[in-house]
């Protein structure tokens, strides 16, 4: 059997596609006006994550002043306070600085010293007043107000949400490697904090009082218009057809209780179907389709073995 390549034409996300329900919007827009932080739980795959790029996206709109596109920070086991404002990296330093042949200049902290999201949007609001000699990482010239995504933020290690707490609700930093340097926000400019996680129970209760929260439900009211957005005006997927398929998926769903699989799966599952010709085969057909692509809607072995043999008796 030989392996053949399918181009899909994913198109990348664009925030009109990102259905924002009222109480949604009303929750982002309570921690804008508390100047808090957004505090994201719900299942994978909701979108947590996509959230903050359609924020952005929206606030661009109406307000010139802010950036278009979210400064994002990807959370690790391994992330310390620190990480969210800026990195340096002494390694490639104490190399630079030993390796320097005569003549050569010497190596400068600056050149390894990088603003992360929320330090960059920190300086961003206020770049004129920031001496920017003190790191490598570029600012635009004007101030702009910043949308920051903190994603996973459960994976750090417990004190990272403490350690963070002050900078978060003073929006100000130092840099250790350069004397304490200090970079506080610009007082006419905004900085909206967007957190994404799998789960609130991790998370100290000092840090989620100074959150706003909401939880992503999964939308199953929603799928078919979630569905039309994602697959565009040309997706065979529609009416009677559609129904079907949701109300198929929403069976899997129920039965691959171990990890339930959710919207960005669906879409993935039908794009996938629809390229293949699923609509123009017989049930059959339709139903091996169906297996042979499960590998995309369920994610352990347990619940593969429930979901084939619910299939099987279908």
């Amino acid at each position: 059997m030989s392996i053949k390549i399918q181009k899909l034409n994913i198109p990348k996300f664009s925030s009109d596609k990102y259905i924002l329900e009222d109480k949604l919007t009303n929750a982002v827009e309570v921690a804008i006006a508390l100047g808090q932080p957004l505090l994201l739980t719900g299942e994978p795959g909701t979108g947590k994550t996509l959230l903050a790029y359609k924020v952005a996206a929206e606030l661009a709109n109406a307000y010139p002043e802010f950036a278009p596109t979210p400064l994002v920070f990807n959370t690790k086991t391994t992330s310390s306070a620190k990480d969210l404002f800026y990195t340096y990296d002494a390694l490639s330093h104490f190399q630079a600085a030993n390796v320097k042949s005569k003549g050569e200049i010497t190596a400068h902290t600056a050149d390894f010293i990088e603003l992360q999201a929320l330090g960059k949007a920190i300086a961003q609001t206020n770049p004129q007043h920031v001496d920017q000699s003190k790191f490598k990482t570029p600012l635009e010239k004007d101030p702009r107000s910043m949308v920051v995504l903190i994603d996973e933020i459960d994976k750090a290690p417990r004190d990272f949400t403490n350690d963070i707490l002050h900078e978060i609700e003073n929006y100000r930093f130092a840099i250790k490697e350069q004397d304490n340097f200090e970079i506080k926000k610009g007082e006419e400019h905004q900085i909206v904090v967007i957190m994404t996680s799998n789960s609130e129970k991790n998370l100290p209760d000092a840090f989620l009082r100074r959150c706003v929260f909401f939880n992503i439900e999964f939308p199953e009211d929603k799928l078919a218009q979630i569905v039309k957005a994602n697959l565009g005006q040309s997706t065979k997927f529609t009416g009677e057809a559609l129904e079907k398929i949701l109300k198929l998926f929403k069976t899997i769903r129920s039965t691959a209780v171990r990890k339930s699989p959710a919207t960005a799966e669906l879409v993935a599952w039908l794009r996938i179907l629809e390229i293949n010709g699923f609509l123009d085969k017989d049930p059959q057909a339709q139903k091996e389709q169906i297996l042979d692509n499960l590998s995309i809607l369920v994610k352990t072995q347990e619940d593969l073995r429930a979901v084939e043999d619910m299939l099987k008796k279908m």
